[in-house]
C-alpha cells in the first residue's frame, strides 16, 4: 500500500458523510486520496457532491442487472480494477457480497448509527427511543459477512435527552459521524504509513 492511502467511496443517497471526508482532506485533516465515488443509484446526490468536487464518480445502477449477483459481479470487477487500499461505506445501502468482503479483508470500512452490537440494521433512532435508551451514538467498523457485526474501529456516544425526536437524534448522530469518520480514517492511514 503507498503512504497515502486511496479510497473508493461507496454510497447510496445524500452523501453528508462523504463530504465531510472531502472536507478532512481538502483541509488536510485527513491525508488519503479518493479515486472513485461508486454509488448503486445514479441519482444519488452524493455523486453530484463528488463532481463537485471534481472526484471521478461511477454509477452502477443495480436496477439495470437482472439479479443481485450480476449487480455484484459488476460491483467487485470496478473495486478490483481500482485496486483501493480501503473501500469506504458512506450511506451505501447494500450488504456486499461475500466474495467482495474476501477480496478485501480489513479493507471495507462502514459507519453505522448505533453504538454497536447494539441495533444492527435499519431505523436504529426509533428503536433507541422505543427503548427508552439513554445512550446513542455511532461505530466505525470493519466489514464482514454479518450484518454490522465485523470488528469495531471506534465508537462515540451521546446522551439521549428527554426532548429528543426521531429527527433531531439523527441529526445530532449525523453530526458525530461528520467529526468521527474522518478521524478514524487518518488513525487508519497512520497504521498503513508504520
Amino acid at each position: 500500500m503507498t503512504q497515502k492511502p486511496r479510497l473508493v467511496i461507496l454510497l447510496s443517497g445524500n452523501g453528508s458523510i462523504f463530504e465531510a471526508i472531502v472536507d478532512a482532506i481538502e483541509a488536510e485533516r485527513l491525508n488519503a486520496e479518493i479515486l472513485m465515488v461508486i454509488s448503486d443509484n445514479p441519482n444519488a446526490y452524493g455523486l453530484t457532491r463528488a463532481r463537485l468536487h471534481k472526484l471521478n464518480t461511477q454509477s452502477i445502477n443495480a436496477k439495470e442487472y437482472p439479479d443481485k449477483n450480476a449487480f455484484q459481479s459488476a460491483l467487485k470487477e470496478a473495486l478490483l480494477g481500482l485496486n483501493p487500499d480501503f473501500i469506504v461505506l458512506s450511506g451505501f445501502m447494500r450488504i456486499l457480497a461475500p466474495d467482495i468482503i474476501r477480496a478485501f479483508p480489513k479493507r471495507i470500512v462502514n459507519i453505522h448509527p448505533s453504538l454497536l452490537p447494539k441495533y444492527p440494521g435499519l431505523h436504529t433512532h426509533e428503536r433507541v427511543l422505543a427503548a427508552g435508551d439513554k445512550k446513542h451514538g455511532t461505530t466505525v467498523h470493519f466489514v464482514d459477512e454479518g450484518l454490522d457485526t465485523g470488528p469495531i474501529i471506534a465508537q462515540q456516544e451521546l446522551t439521549v435527552l428527554a426532548k429528543d425526536t426521531v429527527q433531531n437524534l439523527e441529526q445530532r448522530v449525523k453530526a458525530l459521524e461528520k467529526r468521527l469518520y474522518p478521524e478514524v480514517l487518518q488513525q487508519l492511514a497512520d497504521l498503513q504509513s508504520t
